[in-house]
């Protein structure tokens, strides 16, 4: 297991509201403090998921929207883009792997941070794998190739080399980043999800420090000694 050094860009591309935090919300919060510029690329807008019996899809959506927003700020992502796709609703299309290379080719990021779609273990939501594979095959070859989605070069925008991918919700983590200095504020940008969590405070810092511990626990394993930690898969790609 490694670790992994401060990028200048990243990009994250998110299935729903609150995955990006709950996954590298620690990470975000570490790497814009130390000067990263983050993006935020928020595939669905989250609008399915309630067990209020008097919810509606039309205003679950503007609720998670606004939610995200404030996550993402506490969080320190310098910007969002919401693609605005249905909760459930993701396919592996060229239209939708397109918008994600769109952005890769507009922000540059050194790195793509995204949900790994490969469990072997467990049962992943199907957005969540969509949104994984779409994120890897944007960054290579895609996003690389001019030949690929030439109206984003007729419109101005280069093509762009992303150096790796970095993968959480992993079954086969090899990266790990110390969020010790910054679980607090993973803590306040998860809180920001109401809608989707409790509303005690305490079981939300229960429920964060017991992932990041478990992750640490994973990481002390390969000689490292650290409080709180997330855990990455990474995927380098050929330059």
């Amino acid at each position: 297991m490694e670790t992994i050094e401060t990028p200048e860009r990243a990009m994250l591309v998110i299935p729903h509201p609150d995955d990006g935090e709950s996954g590298a919300g620690g990470s975000v919060a570490k790497w814009s403090r130390d000067g990263s510029r983050i993006l935020y690329v928020v595939c669905t807008n989250g609008d399915k998921g309630s067990s209020d019996p008097e919810m509606t899809s039309e205003r679950l959506a503007v609720i998670r929207e606004e939610e995200q927003r404030k996550a993402a700020a506490t969080a320190g992502a310098e910007e969002i883009v919401f693609l605005g796709y249905g909760d459930g609703e993701l396919e592996d299309t060229r239209e939708f792997r397109g918008r994600l290379v769109e952005q890769v080719r507009r922000w540059k990021p050194d790195v793509v941070l995204a949900m790994d779609p490969v469990r072997l273990e467990s049962h992943g939501h199907h957005d969540h794998r969509i949104s994984g594979q779409a994120a890897m095959d944007a960054c290579f070859p895609y996003a690389r190739d001019h030949l690929h989605y030439p109206e984003h070069i007729a419109s101005g925008l280069e093509t762009h080399k992303v150096g790796s991918i970095l993968l959480w919700g992993t079954e086969k983590p090899d990266v790990v980043v110390d969020i010790a200095d910054t679980i607090e504020t993973k803590m306040q940008a998860l809180a920001a999800h109401e809608s989707q969590l409790s509303s005690d405070p305490a079981r939300i810092e229960g429920f964060v420090k017991r992932r990041a511990e478990t992750a640490a626990e994973r990481a002390a394993e390969h000689g490292y000694d650290l409080t709180y930690a997330e855990l990455f898969r990474r995927i380098n790609f050929r330059r």
